[in-house]
């Protein structure tokens, strides 16, 4: 199908706006709609939140607070709308009520609950629809939902910073943050993209992080669950994770194991039992990835330590790297053990190479998979 140079713009305004949602929506996807009439928009909407309205109706409620008739209007949306009752009524309905007459759509919904369900919808109440606008854009701005759609398991995003030499940790010295207040920062805009953050235990032991989105604002996301891989329940009773508010997930494998009843007991806290063909080995990861699958989790990242990096990899479920390294050097270095070889032997390539407040980082993907999105994290 060809597309005029206006119907591209009004459909790249929609793909710009549905950004706002980053990081507020999942496991919803991000999407955006823009409302045209006599050839220029004159309304907007995006999915701002889980629960909050969907980008229709935003833009449809927009019209109506601009005091703009919706009738006739166009609709260009970046994903298909829904038909079906969720958390919100029906987009479909939505349109029809608003009378707009046209709808032309960036991507078809790949959710079972859907799949071309709103566009039938549509077309049989006399709607004109077209689709496949900046189609291939959309997909790589809704990449976590749609490969969630498609296999059922999180996209894993792996983050690990080094000294000058290729090392996570000085032995010799107490645990302590060495990277750029820039690269801090983005590592806590990835957190608030992400529904989950995994560790290993040994991470828990010797660094007591809290791994929460601190340094930027929430907005009306959630912060993510902390995931501890702890094969025999090692996890410090005093741990700063287990002492606040935020939702905590241990996985072990079979056992018996003396912190699990105390373990269990905190509000905050789930402990699960993952088997294992080799529980010396320590959780079983593909296990780890359909548990998380199942609960809709979209959007993962691997934050340490070394063991733990090096299992996802050798393992071939990394899909996106982020490799800091700074200036420091470490006396007493613990290596991490990954080199750009073991990446690029995983199907790895690297999406381009940026400074973050004097930090080098490395950006690594799989061959076919996009970057999210230019500034992201």
């Amino acid at each position: 199908m060809t597309w005029s140079e206006a119907e591209v713009g009004f459909m790249r305004v929609a793909l710009q706006i549905a950004e706002r949602g980053r990081g507020q929506v999942r496991p919803n996807p991000l999407v955006g709609c823009v409302l045209v009439k006599d050839g220029e928009v004159v309304a907007q909407g995006w999915h701002d939140h889980l629960g909050g309205l969907h980008a229709e109706q935003m833009a449809i409620a927009d019209a109506e607070k601009r005091g703009i008739s919706t009738n006739g209007t166009t609709a260009y949306v970046t994903l298909e709308p829904c038909n079906h009752h969720g958390r919100t009524p029906p987009c479909t309905e939505a349109l029809l009520w608003a009378g707009i007459t046209s709808v032309v759509v960036a991507h078809a919904d790949p959710n079972p609950t859907v799949r071309g369900n709103g566009i039938e919808y549509l077309r049989r109440e006399g709607f004109a629809v077209k689709c496949g606008l900046l189609k291939d854009e959309a997909a790589v701005q809704m990449q976590s939902f749609m490969n969630w759609c498609e296999h059922r398991r999180p996209l894993v995003t792996l983050k690990i910073a080094t000294d000058r030499n290729g090392a996570i940790d000085d032995l010799a010295l107490a645990s302590k943050r060495f990277t750029s207040p820039d690269s801090l920062d983005a590592v806590h805009r990835l957190r608030r993209d992400c529904d989950a953050i995994i560790i290993g235990v040994e991470t828990i032991v010797r660094d007591n992080p809290s791994l929460t989105v601190r340094r930027i604002e929430l907005g009306n996301g959630r912060q993510p669950v902390r995931i501890i891989l702890d094969r025999a329940l090692r996890t410090p009773l005093d741990s700063t994770v287990l002492a606040d508010e935020h939702q905590t997930m241990i996985l072990h494998t079979e056992g018996e194991y003396e912190n699990i009843t105390a373990l269990s007991s905190r509000e905050n806290v789930e402990v699960v039992c993952l088997k294992s063909a080799d529980s010396h080995n320590g959780v079983d990861l593909n296990r780890v990835l359909a548990l998380l699958g199942d609960r809709e989790f979209q959007e993962i990242m691997v934050e340490g330590g070394a063991e733990t990096a090096r299992r996802f990899l050798a393992a071939g479920l990394i899909d996106r790297a982020i490799i800091i390294r700074t200036e420091a050097e470490f006396t007493t270095p613990l290596t991490l053990g990954i080199e750009s070889d073991h990446l690029i032997d995983k199907d790895l390539v690297i999406y381009r190479e940026v400074d973050w407040g004097g930090d080098r980082v490395q950006l690594w993907s799989k061959e076919k998979l996009e970057w999210p999105c230019q500034n992201w994290p």
